[in-house]
């Protein structure tokens, strides 16, 4: 039966060919049900995607014959694809075309919320159902398939068109696709709220939407360097909880744990990311990554390199997380009380009110320090602000590590 991948082939080619994600999307679950009847009694066609392709459009020409609303909706997409010299066709080619590159730019198209971007990638493009959207939101279901609709009903009254920007477009609209992808991930390594930290599931997913954006885009530096990223990054998920689902940080964890051909893979494409003469923010966090990869352990990282880095990362992307990160790094280099007063100089930025990592980072450096009594004052704060439960319960250690409660 079609995987996840197929369908979101299979999706963009029909959202290409009738403009429209409702229709598409109906008409593909109706080709997989026939493929369900038909497939076990009589057999897996020769090439199952374009036979699911065929069914597609077949019953989406149906529907638009009994409906004139949508048909009069065709025949305006007919005419806006001649004059742009490429007509649409809606049936008999038995190729399956990727179209997904132009899918991921509908979908993260600047006119809709961010919000809206990451449920319609993920539920287009990953290919999740909306309670699965809704799992990664946090939202119930009924609320996610409102947010959905709307998201598709935007698309159609802005007439969001459904194509790939051109050169001088692109560098202003691939960020959009990249933060929706990076977003997604960045849940994954960290759940927001709930009882666990790590999320498989849209860690599997943001790998799985930045391999494909890396196929369709193998020239872009940048799509290089965020799948370069998650690679290194996720390739730490085993270590980074104990059986238990405890928090394990990045100086207990043991590194046999690490996922090797993942380090591998990630290092390759950070090369391939940094070949550009101006590598970009996910470039350099990869490149990063890719340092802490290779050391053996905390103490033997390249911290001098690591904060260069992370001083070119603030003049690429500015932003208080990265001073924030750079400052720990700092503290690895010089020493906590070098990084403490880095920290403390972000303490009045509105951006961070609310992070809890603020707080902890604090803190932590105040214990290295022996400040037990301030180090209890971020830890509590931190509390108040983070989460999920395995890093909650990792605070609370450390409060009653410095409390001796």
């Amino acid at each position: 039966m079609a995987s996840r991948e197929e369908r979101g082939r299979l999706l963009a080619t029909l959202v290409r060919q009738f403009g429209d994600l409702d229709l598409a999307e109906e008409v593909v679950s109706e080709a997989v049900a026939a493929a369900l009847e038909h497939w076990p009694v009589d057999g897996v066609p020769g090439k199952p995607a374009a036979w699911l392709l065929t069914t597609a459009r077949r019953k989406a020409v149906d529907r638009l014959r009994r409906d004139k609303v949508y048909a009069a909706r065709l025949a305006v997409m007919q005419a806006e694809a001649e004059r742009e010299g490429a007509a649409v066709h809606v049936a008999g080619d038995d190729d399956v075309p990727d179209e997904r590159l132009r899918l991921f730019f509908t979908c993260c198209h600047p006119a809709l919320p961010l919000e809206a971007q990451t449920a319609l990638t993920l539920r287009c493009l990953a290919g999740l159902g909306t309670p699965e959207v809704a799992r990664a939101f946090l939202v119930p279901t009924a609320t996610m398939a409102q947010r959905i609709v709307r998201a598709k009903r935007k698309i159609q009254a802005a007439r969001i068109p459904f194509r790939v920007p051109d050169a001088r477009e692109l560098p202003g609209r691939l960020p959009g696709v990249l933060r929706v992808i990076y977003l997604i991930f960045t849940e994954s390594y960290a759940a927001s709220a709930g009882p666990e930290l790590l999320r498989a599931d849209l860690a599997d997913e943001s790998i799985r939407l930045a391999r494909i954006l890396h196929g369709l885009l193998p020239g872009e530096p940048e799509v290089s360097g965020l799948l370069a990223l998650i690679l290194l990054v996720d390739a730490r998920r085993a270590a980074r909880t104990t059986p238990d689902g405890d928090l394990v940080l990045l100086d207990e964890q043991d590194r046999s744990l690490w996922d090797r051909d993942r380090i591998t893979e990630g290092r390759r494409l950070v090369v391939e990311a940094l070949r550009h003469r101006a590598p970009g923010q996910y470039a350099l966090q990869a490149a990063i990554a890719a340092l802490h990869s290779e050391a053996a352990d905390v103490a033997t990282a390249d911290w001098s390199q690591i904060v260069a880095l992370y001083d070119v990362l603030g003049d690429v992307a500015p932003s208080p997380l990265v001073r924030l990160n750079r400052a720990v790094a700092v503290a690895m280099r010089d020493g906590p009380a070098a990084g403490l007063e880095l920290v403390d100089a972000l303490a009045d930025d509105e951006r961070l009110r609310g992070y809890h990592l603020l707080p902890a980072a604090r803190a932590d450096l105040l214990r290295r320090l022996g400040r037990h009594r301030e180090a209890a004052l971020d830890y509590r704060r931190a509390l108040q602000l983070v989460g999920n439960e395995p890093e909650r319960a990792y605070l609370e250690r450390r409060l009653r590590e410095v409390t001796g409660s």
